[in-house]
């Protein structure tokens, strides 16, 4: 059997498809959920869940906002040793730990609930995961689900897990659907269509590093407390209780208020992206325990135009879901398939610093692509293949994921030819074939590192990608054309010596003339009298072609 698993920020869950529904497992005392924190005593072996409550401001907390980092990236965070640039390592209990260790502990534990429950062995899982998540960050949660002994058979995004548990009794509909999952740690936003057992996801936007335990801790800032204590206030204010605290719930709301809507630009673009306009949506779904909350609840019927579905538990949905999709890989569900996509463009740099994109952002997961590269200059012996991560033009403005040599025999400029092809997986992991065409020599490389930036950085590439839209565009056209130019100009130059005296002086000084333009049009950087120019010389010197093949065949030249 293979069971789903919801690793959260401040709970986790197991479950599985029991007689066609999905069932989450319960602990030795009857309760679902797991919180998601871990002790770690002098001495002692740690403690998982309910038990390291007591020692929370001890315990190591919210480990999944750590997953694939390196210091510096992430927000401050009492456990974290290290230099900046390093991947991030906690301290706790006199050892030192990195966080898909912590997140190992935790899945354990669950592991043994669901093998007490079921009876025998647990051994094969899907596990959630945000949909923004990078690749490191993916593969930090593979990697936390085989040190707890699992054969981690699918990364599921948490939206599309959610969508999944409502949409399992609505197979034969029709519907569009957002996902706003607000959790303890993470936001995303996705937008799905479902029809007839097919779960697209059409756009995917969100923040790895926004969610309750920021609600949490500007309490805690206002009040002077702990983050537990503020949890507990955010909690009863939400659900409408009396709190003896020095905050009303006014207070709260407006304290709360700007954090939430750092949401909205995520939500907007998500739409767009999908090409869709609030009217056109058939529900607004909810998961995370934060979409509890009133004003978060207010906020989403605003931006959204409609009033949420609340009919799942915002706790459990996405747990269900990944039991939903366990089942589907078992076999115990069927005639269900689920399109993820990848949230942003991949690509290789190529000739003149430019973004050659392979697989466009919102693409359909899993997916290959592929293309043909040659190269510039004459008797290389190998191309460098740099990947990048991105929505600009220019390379220098994308995130490289990693890079690396491909040797080939060498050849003269443009005769080589190395086909590179990008393969995401159904986790969204991301593997680069490059096959020497001449030799058949591949080379592949699993790219498990991450884009170490910050979620804001992410944002801001985002942003930047619409505000140099047009900039990028006319940088990328002037690239290409001095591209061309440098094509140009040798060919020309090799042609008129052939020809010798076959050109007139008349022809030869035109020619000349051209070409000076096309040199004073690049130093002044004037795209639109350098394609002119060239089209100009292009034009001029198309006969010059003709000469030569005519000389080549009578033996002349």
């Amino acid at each position: 059997m293979i069971v789903g698993i919801d690793l959260g920020t401040t709970n986790s869950l197991i479950g599985a498809m029991d007689a066609g529904f999905p069932v989450l497992f319960a602990d030795a005392a009857g309760r679902r959920l797991t919180p998601s924190v871990v002790y770690f005593p002098d001495g002692g072996e740690p403690i998982v869940g309910y038990g390291a409550l007591s020692h929370r401001e001890q315990a190591i907390v919210s480990v999944k906002r750590l997953m694939g980092r390196r210091v510096g990236e992430s927000g401050a965070n009492r456990n974290i040793v290290g230099t900046r640039g390093e991947p991030v390592r906690l301290v706790a209990g006199g050892r030192t730990i990195l966080p898909e260790e912590v997140a190992a502990l935790i899945l354990t534990k669950l592991k043994a609930d669901a093998e007490r429950a079921l009876g025998g062995v647990v051994d094969r899982a899907v596990i959630t995961v945000p949909a923004y998540f990078n690749d490191a960050q993916r593969a930090a949660t593979k990697r936390a689900g085989e040190l707890a002994g699992f054969t981690v058979e699918r990364l599921l995004a948490e939206p599309t897990a959610a969508a999944l548990a409502y949409g399992l009794n609505r197979l034969a509909d029709k519907a569009k659907v957002v996902v706003y999952d607000f959790g303890g740690g993470t936001f995303d936003v996705s937008v799905l269509e479902l029809n007839g057992g097919i779960f697209q996801v059409l756009a995917t936007d969100g923040d790895t590093e926004l969610g309750g335990d920021d609600l949490d801790a500007a309490i805690a800032a206002r009040l002077g407390s702990t983050l537990a204590e503020a949890e507990v206030i955010k909690r009863k204010l939400s659900e409408g209780e009396n709190c003896d605290s020095a905050i009303s719930r006014s207070a709260f709301e407006a304290l709360c208020r700007p954090i939430i809507e750092r949401t909205r630009k995520h939500c907007l673009r998500s739409l767009q992206d999908a090409g869709l306009q609030p009217g056109d949506l058939d529900e607004v779904i909810l998961a995370g325990g934060s979409t509890r909350m009133p004003l978060v609840r207010e906020f989403v019927r605003a931006v959204f135009g409609r009033e949420p579905n609340t009919s799942q538990h915002p706790d459990e949905v996405v747990a269900l879901g990944a039991a939903v999709q366990a089942g589907i890989l078992d076999g115990a569900v069927r005639n269900v398939t689920l399109l993820d996509v990848t949230p942003l463009s991949l690509g290789i740099e190529t000739f003149g610093g430019l973004m050659n994109v392979l697989i466009p952002r919102n693409t359909t997961i899993p997916c290959k692509a592929g293309e043909m590269f040659t190269n510039a200059a004459a008797n290389q012996v190998s191309m460098r293949i740099a990947v990048l991560q991105g929505e600009r033009e220019m390379a220098r403005d994308n995130w490289k994921l990693g890079e690396f040599e491909i040797p080939f025999v060498p050849a003269a400029r443009g005769r080589a030819r190395v086909g590179v092809q990008f393969e995401i997986d159904a986790d969204g992991l991301l593997s680069v074939l490059a096959r020497d065409t001449a030799t058949g020599q591949d080379t592949k490389v699993k790219m498990q590192s991450a884009v170490e930036v910050s979620d804001e950085a992410v944002e801001q590439m985002l942003s930047d990608s619409l505000n140099h839209a047009f900039e990028d565009m006319d940088e990328r056209a002037f690239t290409e054309a001095c591209l061309k130019a440098e094509e140009m100009l040798p060919a020309v130059e090799t042609a008129l010596q052939r020809l010798g005296g076959e050109v007139a002086p008349q022809e030869r000084e035109k020619i000349a003339g051209l070409v000076r333009q096309v040199l004073e049009a690049k130093d002044t950087r004037s795209l639109s009298s350098l394609r002119a120019v060239l089209d100009e010389l292009d034009k001029t010197t198309e006969p010059l072609a003709a000469r030569i093949v005519e000389g080549v065949m009578q033996g002349r030249l």
